[in-house]
């Protein structure tokens, strides 16, 4: 099997992932504590692997682009924010699904948007060159916004016992250690090879993640259902707003047609599994947050298999180009 091939049908296997932990947890609640376990060690690895497959030891090579850059950073983090606030009114006035909802839109994807974007044949050597660039904002900008959406209750949030921890043990060491990877193997040609072997590892170990949630968080999930139908909107919502967002921007920055693509899959997309350690860190009471964060990510694929359509047909096909 490709590599391609496994990425293509990532869906089906996450979905078959949570579904068997659903069973699992539901028919021996007492491996819960185990599963748990578990959990934290296969994110940190998850986190790691996929870092490997940004290249950031090249910051500097997405800002010989300007036009591109600017178009993926003011569209990213000064304008989808704005639409962001705008859904919160689709979403119930409950502090853990909204936190959930702020978690995972605000924060664009740097991994199977590279996937899609090759996909539906947008550039992917743009797409690879922004990602670092999209992953340190990011991680500098979320607070600011947690802050600004959530007021007081952001307090909270930050003093939960375990975030600190959480930020260092499960988003700093494994960035590090991927960046010092890549610095290794950049110094011989045949250690490349071991950036491209770890490229195979996201979708089992993501799947292994989601396992490891549904089986240890059933009872979460299953009081959590009844919401799900209410964010769902939202992220729809999202999503129709993202590409149509996508398509403008390209045509604004005058961007040729794969950049454009680009674009609206980097807009598209969002990053669920960066900010999942952080919404399984919260305390009791927010259990709600992590199962929102998994919800969204698994209608976003969906909706990629869609875009993967409508984007090369309708949205942005050939002859579009700026």
């Amino acid at each position: 099997m490709q590599r391609e091939t496994l990425e293509r049908h990532q869906v089906w296997v996450y979905l078959a992932a949570i579904v068997v932990g659903l069973v699992l947890g539901s028919v021996a609640p007492g491996l819960a504590p185990i599963l748990d376990g578990l959990l934290w060690p296969s994110l940190a690895a998850l986190l790691y692997v996929t870092f490997t497959q940004v290249p950031l030891a090249h910051l500097p090579a997405a800002f010989r682009d300007l036009r591109f850059i600017t178009a993926v950073l003011g569209g990213n983090f000064l304008l989808l924010p704005v639409l962001v606030w705008g859904l919160l009114a689709l979403v119930p006035d409950d502090r853990a699904v909204r936190l959930g909802v702020l978690l995972v839109l605000l924060v664009p994807c740097t991994d199977w948007f590279i996937t899609f974007t090759h996909q539906a044949r947008g550039d992917v050597r743009r797409a690879i060159a922004v990602t670092p660039v999209v992953l340190v904002v990011q991680i500098v900008l979320l607070p600011l916004y947690l802050w600004l959406f959530m007021g007081e209750g952001f307090a909270e949030i930050v003093s939960a016992g375990h975030m600190t921890t959480v930020f260092v043990v499960v988003i700093v060491a494994p960035l590090a250690l991927a960046y010092l990877t890549e610095r290794w193997a950049e110094r011989a040609l045949a250690r490349s090879a071991v950036i491209e072997q770890l490229g195979w590892l996201p979708v089992p170990l993501l799947a292994l993640v989601l396992f490891l949630i549904a089986a240890s968080q059933v009872e979460a999930a299953t009081s959590a259902v009844t919401l799900l139908g209410d964010v769902a909107a939202a992220f729809i919502g999202f999503l129709i707003g993202a590409a149509a967002l996508g398509v403008l921007l390209g045509r604004v920055f005058a961007l040729p047609l794969e950049q454009a693509r680009t674009l609206l899959f980097s807009f598209a997309t969002r990053n669920s599994f960066v900010v999942l350690p952080f919404a399984l860190a919260l305390p009791a009471g927010w259990e709600a947050t992590a199962i929102v964060v998994v919800f969204q990510s698994m209608l976003e694929l969906f909706g990629m298999l869609l875009f993967l359509w409508l984007v090369p047909r309708l949205l942005l096909p050939i002859g579009a180009a700026r």
